[in-house]
């Protein structure tokens, strides 16, 4: 029991439902404001349908089938979002307009160098540092258990007194164990830590995708984007 819950991660797995939740609702809202401006075009139902998609595959329905590795090889920012599609830069001879200025396209590009190099990095590393501890915790909370299983079954042989201090010490140990992994909610630490680290990323690529665009009338609005 304790091996499958430390496969399952439970804490992580509501982080992770919790997210989905609140990012369906959201997609839900946009969907909604869309079909209250008028008649949605071809263009609406793709995009919102990539959405649905990229959302599916990023918080797959926990145990049926399919489930999110709780402990991946590489630690890389949730990503539940479409990508997005490449533009091509066009010259053109508009530098400002639509909301945008020479000093604001400056200003966002110093906001994506921050965002790379400091915060989504940040967060990466401290959910490195959240799966390591998982990892050794998991790992750690069955195999005192199997030790403090194995000393009491040898408690009536010639190795008694050995065989009780390793079941109290080992059992000990594991409770310590099993208490800082669930109850210290570690899973649930990695995926806040992965999902943030996901956040700064969408703002990157839309940062970089609006600045790809020459045509700044093409752009969101500066103003509102800002």
């Amino acid at each position: 029991m304790l091996v499958v819950m430390n496969k399952i991660q439970p804490s992580q797995l509501v982080e992770e439902q919790r997210n989905a939740a609140r990012l369906f609702k959201q997609l839900h809202g946009q969907i909604q404001r869309t079909l209250s401006c008028g008649t949605p075009t071809s263009n609406d139902v793709e995009e919102a349908m990539e959405k649905v998609l990229a959302l599916d595959k990023a918080f797959p329905l926990p145990l049926l089938g399919a489930m999110l590795d709780k402990f991946p090889e590489t630690v890389e920012p949730a990503v539940w979002w479409p990508q997005h599609r490449q533009r091509q830069e066009r010259h053109s001879g508009r530098t400002d307009g639509n909301g945008w200025s020479v000093e604001l396209e400056e200003e966002m590009r110093e906001v994506v160098g921050v965002l790379k190099r400091k915060d989504t990095e940040d967060y990466l590393r401290l959910g490195k540092i959240a799966l390591k501890v998982n990892k050794i915790l998991a790992i750690s909370g069955p195999l005192l258990t199997g030790l403090a299983a194995c000393g009491t079954a040898f408690v009536g042989s010639s190795h008694g007194p050995w065989a009780a201090t390793l079941g109290v010490v080992a059992g000990a140990m594991a409770s310590v164990v099993n208490t800082m992994e669930h109850g210290g909610q570690v899973g649930m630490v990695f995926e806040m830590y992965r999902g943030n680290a996901g956040f700064f990323r969408l703002m990157e690529e839309s940062i970089e995708s609006n600045l790809n665009e020459r045509d700044v009338g093409r752009r969101e609005n500066g103003e509102l984007f800002e």
